[in-house]
Order: C-alpha cells, then structure tokens, then sequence
C-alpha cells in the first residue's frame, strides 16, 4: 500500500478562503467546475492561517450500481466484461484443479487463515472494546481535570502506542500464521487512526471552547472601557448602524409600489441577514430579526408581541439582548450580543466580536443538526463514530434517511463472492508459485505478476466497495467516496490520493496539516517527506509482523516515492498523461511481485 499527501494545499486554502466570504452555510462553494464542500478549518494555535480542508458530502463510490454517473459511463460495460472473464477464468481453474487432483479447490489456505479463529476473533473484540477509553479521557479534557495541550496530547500517544505495542506482542504470543497476524496488525492501526482522531479534534475544540470564552470576556471589557454606559450602551449603538445601513439601503433601492415593505422575512441589508444566518438556534435567529427589522423601520419593538433572545413570547417588552453581560455559559445569548456588535463603529469591538464568532463557529458542526461541543462527548456518539467508515472525526456526518436492506443484501453477496474469487487465485496461484532461494529472480517476478494484481483488485473492492459501503449504509453515512479514478492515475502522488481515501484524509488533517499548523517554520516539501516517512514506517512494521524479517525494503521503495514524485511534476511529462499512465501501471505490476520475492526468498 502507497500513501501520500499532496504537497501543497494552495488550491485547497484559496477555497477556503472563498468559501468563508461566498460560501452557504452548510459549507458549500459554488464554483464553474461544480459544488464543493469543506469542513471546518483547522486552526492553529499559534497561527490564524487556515490549515487542512476535509471535505463530507453526500457522495457515491464509483462502482456503486446506483451511482448515476458511473450508470451512463462508456466504458460501463468494461467493468461486467471483468467480471464475466474472471467468472469463466474460475470455472475453467475448477475443472482444471479436478481433472488434475481429483478435487476442484485445495482448502489448504483455508485451513492456515482459519486457525486459532476464536482467539483472534475475542482478541479483535478486546481491541475494539478498549477504544472506548477515549470517552473518558475526552470527558476529563472536557471538565478540565486534564489539559490537553501538553499533557493530554502525551498521555494520548502513550495510550496508542500501549495498544499497539500490546497487539504486536500478542501476535507473536499466539504465533499467528501471516494472515491473522496481518489482520490483527492493519486492524489495530484503524483503531488506532480512529481513537487518535476523535481525542486530537475533541481536545482541540476544547482549547477553542476556552480560547471563545476568553474573546467573549475580551468583548466585555472593551465594551466598558470604549463606550461611555457599557454593554448596554454599545448594543444600542450596534442597532443605530443597522438602521443607518437599512435606511440608507431603502433610500438606494426605494420602496414597492404601494410603499410598503416586506415586514416579516428580511431586515433589508445583506449584512445584517448575515448576522442572523450565522445563528444556529432558528428562535434565537427569529428574535433577533424581529428586533432588527422593527429598529430599521423606526418602530418601537415593544408595539408588538415581544419576544425576548430565546424566542419566548411575553406581555411586556424584553429587549433581545441582556442588560448586563452574561456568563459565558449562555452560548445563546451570546451569540446574539456579539453578532449584533460586529456592527459596532468601534473597530476594536467590532474585531473582537468578529474573533469570538470565528472561534464559536468551530464548535458548532455545519450539518443540519447543528451539534455544538461539548455536547458530542457522549458514549452514544463514540459508537456512531466507530460505526461510521472514516478516520477522521467530525461533529456531524452527511447521512442518508433510512437504512437499504436490499442494497445492504446486495454488499454482502458481492462480498462472498469477491472473497471466493480471491481465494481461488491465492490458493491456485500464488502460494504453489511463492518463490525460493533458488529460484530465477525474474521468472517468478513474471509468474507472480498478474495473479498479484488481480489479487489486488479484488482485495480493494472487497474492502472499498463491499466492506465500506455496507457499513455506510448501516451507519446511514452519505459520503461514499471511499476511493477516486485511481486507475487513471498518471504519477504515483495522485494514485496515492486516490486509492484509499480514508486513509489519505487521515494523513491529510493530522498529519500533514497538523505539522504545518504545529509549526509554522516547517515548509509544505517537509511536512510532505515527515508524513511519508510516518507512513512507510506503518507500513513496513506490518511486513516485520507478517514475514519476521526486518529487510526495510518496502520502507525503501515508499521512500523513493519522493523524488519520482517531484520528477512526474516536470511539465513534460505531466503534458503526456498516457506515458504517466502507463508508467503507472508498470510500476504497480512490478511492485507486488517483487516484494513478494523480496522478502519470502531474502
């Protein structure tokens, strides 16, 4: 397996950008190419430069049968060629194997991933029941008995190296053969991936929940010492500048036909709708329109049914900001204050009200659930997020509305018969050619070329296609975009990107962006070579526990990733997308075989 991360998030950060100026709210930014959508940025601590975009959208894979493009693709029937071939290539091996034999399938393999079963199946059972340690380690974070920044991010890390530490020297306890012990291995990396992401985002939002409770205090104290009457003062100055900004709209663009407005939907200038859009609670944001439009029109809002900031109907006028300032528990209510001060005409107020809003943005996810932190740090969301096919944490997910049992049917046979496919070719075709010593080093390079390759193509759309994609809908998790068009890959970074993307998202935000963010005087080249190093590492530990030879060549070949990298991006070769393609491919078919060879027979 190749992982990478794109060396530079430039294209990304100018998205970003664009989306926190013309983007809606759920995230979204309308561009020629399409629509995109962008989680929440992830702030560094030291920075207020944006550095990582994860993006959950509702999304199918490209082999899904309801996938509508993939339904009117050309090459459609390409995809049911291979699989009618690779049918009749089965059949024909069968017949073979029994006129041979005397049997139509050896279940020797079998008998070798099926051993000490049980134990590895309650060994898995104890891996997955230990992630829930993260639950009270976030609760801790979240009630302040632990801060996470150090401490927290210390004891994180030495609880994720103990259960990988503990999964490498159960397997050699058990003296597992190569498949369980591989399992294990990659299995406990997701948990791993898994546990690290919920802590790290759950323990950031903490630290901006802390950091927005000081903005708020900041707003406070400005608000004392730049208005003459205080807080009460400049909210009602805040008022007076979107009056003056509606009246001077109306005297710009006039009034209908029969003089009159529209009273009830919006306040008459752009800015101000803002204000009230940005709001998560809708009884909040109605209150506060209600006040605004009466305030523009130069009414008295207590001539009509008042309603105070939570919605609330009452018989006497409540103004719909508090008199006095309130704790920051109120989340509410101060939202409300400090969007109403951003039209302050006191720059200073007006910049930290904009600061206390950003930061207060982040806690709230944009899905139409709108769950704010710390409300999220329950049990119950713990184990939708396990549930959910993904690495990366976030608040909310895309879901769809019901759960398919046909479609779910439809994953769990093609996954049968995938596996059924893919034993055959292992146990016909690989194990009686794993090389030895004495062996042609390009002979069995050349036997072992294509039985690996389609090994390795049914291996990804049993796990891509078929595993995911009957846990999204289980989880009712909308974005299946588990993978792109990695087969159309030209250089060896876009492959990367591609072909497993939960993964790459992974590496992509806490990785990747998480250098960048953590220190600032890293450069993109070396947040990229630090995330391949971290990767080829996982990757080459899994090949230890499975072969029992430390030989680092696969440690090796990722790392030499790095500069073909850097060469592909020459514009003579990125202009020939077919050479690149063909490249690709070559490359990928050589590769499994000879690491095969490599360290079965060195």
């Amino acid at each position: 397996m190749n992982i990478a991360v794109k060396m530079s998030l430039e294209p990304r950060l100018a998205s970003v950008r664009a989306t926190s100026s013309v983007g809606t709210e759920s995230g979204s930014l309308e561009t020629t190419k399409g629509t995109f959508y962008v989680s929440k940025p992830f702030r560094s601590k030291t920075s207020k430069k944006l550095r990582a975009i994860v993006t959950f959208e509702p999304r199918k894979s490209h082999f899904d049968t309801t996938n509508e493009r993939s339904g009117t693709n050309e090459f459609r029937g390409f995809f049911t060629l291979f699989w009618i071939s690779l049918f009749l290539f089965t059949v024909q091996t069968y017949i073979s194997s029994l006129e041979a034999n005397g049997y139509a399938l050896s279940f020797a393999f079998a008998t070798m991933f099926s051993r000490d079963a049980v134990v590895l199946a309650i060994s898995d059972g104890v891996l997955v029941l230990t992630t829930a340690l993260c639950v009270p380690f976030a609760k801790a974070v979240m009630r302040g008995r632990l801060r996470y920044y150090w401490l927290g991010v210390v004891l994180q890390h030495v609880l994720q190296a103990t259960i990988l530490v503990a999964a490498i020297v159960w397997t050699y306890h058990r003296q597992w053969p190569w498949v369980q012990s591989g399992f294990l291995t990659l299995h406990s990396f997701v948990m791993i991936m898994k546990m690290h992401s919920y802590i790290s985002i759950n323990g950031y939002l903490q630290d901006v929940l802390e950091r927005s409770q000081r903005a708020y205090e900041e707003l406070q104290s400005l608000t004392k010492e730049e208005v003459t009457g205080g807080w009460d003062t400049a909210l009602h100055e805040a008022e007076a500048q979107v009056k003056e900004a509606s009246r001077k709209k109306d005297n710009a663009s006039g009034v209908d036909a029969s003089g009159s407005r529209d009273h009830g939907s919006s306040i008459g200038t752009p800015e101000a709708e803002a204000v009230i859009h940005s709001l998560a609670d809708p009884s909040t944001a109605d209150a506060l329109r209600r006040r605004l439009v009466a305030v523009s029109e130069g009414r008295d809002p207590s001539a009509d049914t008042a309603f105070n900031v939570r919605g609330a109907s009452s018989s006497t006028y409540t103004p719909s900001y508090p008199a006095t300032p309130l704790p920051a528990r109120d989340v509410s209510r101060n939202v409300t204050c400090a969007s109403l001060l951003i039209h302050h005409p006191n720059s200073s107020i007006t910049s930290a009200a904009h600061k206390f809003l950003d930061l207060d943005s982040e806690l709230v996810s944009t899905g139409p659930k709108k769950i704010r932190y710390p409300e999220n740090v329950t049990l119950r969301n713990f184990i939708e997020y396990m549930l959910v096919p993904t690495l990366v944490y976030e608040l909310e997910y895309p879901r769809t509305d019901r759960i398919r049992p046909l479609y779910v049917f439809e994953k769990t046979v093609a996954f049968m018969g995938s596996f059924a496919l893919l034993y055959t070719v292992t146990e016909s075709f690989i194990i009686p050619l794993t090389p030895t010593p004495g062996q042609s080093f390009f002979r069995s390079l050349l036997d072992l070329a294509l039985p690996f390759m389609i090994a390795y193509l049914l291996l990804f759309y049993i796990i891509f296609e078929c595993i995911c994609n009957a846990f999204a809908e289980l989880s009712c998790f909308a974005d299946r975009q588990f993978y792109e068009d990695w087969w159309n890959s030209t250089s060896w970074d876009e492959f990367s990107r591609k072909w497993n993307k939960p993964v790459h998202t992974f590496l992509l935000r806490h990785v990747y962006a998480s250098t960048l963010a953590s220190y600032p005087s890293v450069s993109r080249t070396s947040a990229m070579v630090m995330t391949f190093i971290l990767s080829a590492a996982a990757h080459e530990l899994v090949m230890v526990i499975v072969t029992h030879k430390i030989r680092l060549y696969l440690f090796l070949m990722q790392l030499a990733q790095i500069p073909l990298i850097l060469v592909s991006r020459a514009s003579v070769i990125k202009q020939n997308k077919l050479l690149g393609n063909v490249v690709f491919w070559i490359g990928l078919y050589a590769g499994f075989p000879l690491l095969c060879v490599a360290y079965v027979a060195y």
